[in-house]
């Protein structure tokens, strides 16, 4: 069995109430009776992307006694989010997407960078998907392969999130179709816990650490602050049925 911890959205930048609630969540992990195999931060690590805030993140993430995976979101900025997040050097950070894959588990963790630098919304390129490509073909046999990337590429029925969702899908489903081992699509960037299919596979969003989407039929408001912080937690069992329970903080 595979446990993964899904947290999305922290949005760590001026605000108190935002630190506030990320250093709850992270409490809550650092504190789990039964260790979880990987957490997953499917982006808006930092609210503004400033060095300062990947280093408050950053400590966070060494409280916890478990691999952390991260890939960027469209609040992030790339050469920040690679040189203090990561602690990585590269040259020309700025410009290409940041992918990377991990182990963990047992089950592959190919983490995609889906940002359109200075947009919201988002796009796998050419050369992530060429790199994603690779990494399933390279995939140890019979791994289970979690592809994680910021932006869904399919519509939530929410206008204002769909305005910004990721484009140019059916690229993304030719890729994954020529390969059997992922088990599971994980997203953020919605700020709502939400489970649907892609070119056959789940399709799981989990929810945000700062405020929670208003659905059309919730009421007035694009956002509720009010909600508490959330996160999600993937089980993947030896006989590949994957289930996923979404859990608040408090």
């Amino acid at each position: 069995m595979i446990t993964v911890a899904q947290v999305s959205d922290i949005h760590i930048g001026t605000s108190e109430r935002n630190e506030a609630r990320a250093r709850r969540l992270f409490a809550h992990l650092a504190e789990l009776p039964r260790p979880v195999d990987a957490v997953v931060i499917t982006g808006d690590i930092a609210d503004h992307g400033a060095p300062e805030e990947y280093e408050k993140i950053r400590a966070l993430i060494a409280t916890l006694p478990y691999p952390v995976f991260t890939c960027p979101g469209n609040h992030d900025e790339r050469g920040a989010y690679v040189k203090v997040l990561l602690g990585e050097e590269r040259e020309g950070a700025e410009q290409g997407p940041v992918n990377r894959v991990h182990s963990a588990g047992g089950a592959v963790f190919a983490l995609c960078d889906s940002v359109i630098p200075g947009k919201p919304g988002g796009y796998l390129a050419d050369e992530t998907l060429q790199w994603l490509d690779r990494v399933l073909a390279d995939a140890p046999d019979d791994a289970p392969v979690f592809v994680c990337f910021r932006h869904p590429p399919v519509l939530v029925h929410a206008p204002y999130l769909d305005g910004m969702r990721q484009t140019g899908g059916e690229r993304l489903a030719a890729v994954l179709g020529r390969h059997h081992d992922v088990v599971a699509i994980l997203t953020g960037h919605a700020h709502t816990p939400a489970a649907t299919t892609f070119a056959g596979l789940p399709l799981l969003i989990a929810p945000s650490v700062i405020s929670t989407l208003t659905l059309p039929w919730d009421g007035e408001g694009l956002i509720d602050e009010e909600a508490p912080a959330a996160l999600a937690y993937h089980v993947l069992d030896d006989d590949r049925r994957l289930i996923t329970h979404f859990r608040v903080v408090l």
